[in-house]
């Protein structure tokens, strides 16, 4: 536990002191603020009426969990490893006395740590442009199911992230591993608009599995088999990646 814990800390440094961590902060507010000046404009001078304060945070969530999250999903998760494996940099961290499942944990770990933290600053800048521009439609339930959506959001990226470890353990290259996420990302979507009826299958599709949360009536039922799906395709996912990642000869 202890050289899981060293490994880990060691990880999350590397990411933090990676650009992409940064530019991933300053997209997220940039996005967020330019939307809501967007709104604001649009209900002063054409009388539209746009989305309340309470709503704004989920609108931010439903987009960027469609195209700036996977992105940066995608982008550290291959820095992670198909940029030491073109470095060389993986050696000197298996000089260490940790195994390579450790190893391995400790990666991934460190890249849903960074994807939360992405999640609860997205949360944290939307709530309180939101409070700016109009905090009377705001309440305590409302930023419940807030914190409640963004948390879960998490749960899809992490499924993601495996699927893209696994692709760059087949990959050496990390901009193919880079085109072919984004190819499959684009593919289960087009395959959820064509086969609809068995759209729930992949796990796109459980994006914006966050709206079952916040309903009025909880469908208890089906989020816990979608929960299901995602924890069947996560453990597939990290046990595929971890045997191409022990298989590797560094």
């Amino acid at each position: 536990m202890v050289e899981f814990k060293a490994t880990l800390i060691n990880e999350m440094e590397k990411l933090y002191k990676k650009k992409k961590a940064l530019v991933a902060v300053i997209l997220s507010l940039a996005f967020i603020i330019f939307g809501q000046i967007f709104i604001s404009v649009v209900r002063n001078n054409f009388g539209v009426q746009g989305v309340s304060s309470n709503e704004f945070p989920f609108l931010i969530l439903s987009i960027i969990v469609n195209t700036l999250l996977p992105l940066f999903v995608a982008l550290v998760t291959i820095d992670s490893f198909s940029g030491e494996y073109s470095q060389n940099t993986m050696k000197i961290t298996l000089t260490r006395p940790v195994t390579r499942l450790k190893l391995y944990s400790a990666k991934i770990v460190s890249i849903c740590i960074f994807v939360f933290s992405i999640l609860m600053l997205s949360m944290i800048f939307s709530v309180v442009s939101g409070l700016i521009f109009n905090s009377n439609s705001f309440n305590f339930i409302g930023i419940l199911k807030i914190i409640l959506s963004y948390i879960v959001t998490l749960f899809p990226m992490i499924v993601l992230c495996l699927m893209i470890v696994l692709f760059a353990n087949i990959l050496k290259n990390g901009i193919a591993v880079f085109f072919l996420s984004i190819l499959m990302f684009v593919a289960f979507k087009a395959l959820e608009i064509l086969f609809s009826g068995y759209s729930g299958l992949l796990f796109t599709s459980i994006f914006g599995w966050y709206n079952l949360w916040i309903m009025d009536n909880v469908p208890f039922f089906k989020i816990f088999r979608q929960f299901m799906m995602l924890i069947s395709y996560a453990i597939i996912l990290f046990t595929a990646g971890y045997f191409m990642f022990d298989k590797k000869d560094f």
